[in-house]
């Protein structure tokens, strides 16, 4: 006489992924918010280092250049400024791989409600 073991699964039970998930793309966007307001902070730093004149040189936060009052522009160049730029670069491609993410967690539960599924209804055969 041969015994099958039920195996159930719940949608509950996948919420703490969504959850997870959507706290991530929040905590990205305010972090990429953070640091953008910290950059322009450096930027009107750098820029008042720049050049021979700093009294009157600005950071512009459109263009992200520094401008004069006779209109010249020039780029930031400390090394706090390049530090900022390139690691709001980098945060910046998490949000890019969320859908690869996404699409991995819901394919890696589907093939665990498989293995589950089949390994219950083979496994005392």
């Amino acid at each position: 006489m041969q015994t099958r073991k039920i195996v159930e699964f719940e949608i509950s039970e996948l919420l703490g992924i969504g959850m997870t998930l959507v706290i991530l793309g929040i905590g990205v966007a305010y972090g990429l918010q953070i640091m953008g307001e910290t950059r322009d902070d450096v930027g009107v730093s750098a820029c008042a280092k720049n050049v021979a004149y700093p009294a009157k040189n600005l950071y512009n936060e459109t263009s992200k250049l520094c401008y004069n009052s006779t209109g010249g522009t020039v780029a930031p160049a400390t090394t706090e400024w390049k530090a900022s730029t390139s690691s709001i670069e980098g945060v910046a491609k998490i949000p890019e791989k969320l859908p690869t993410i996404a699409t991995v967690i819901v394919a890696s539960v589907i093939i665990g409600i498989l293995v589950t599924y089949l390994w219950g209804r083979f496994a005392n055969a």
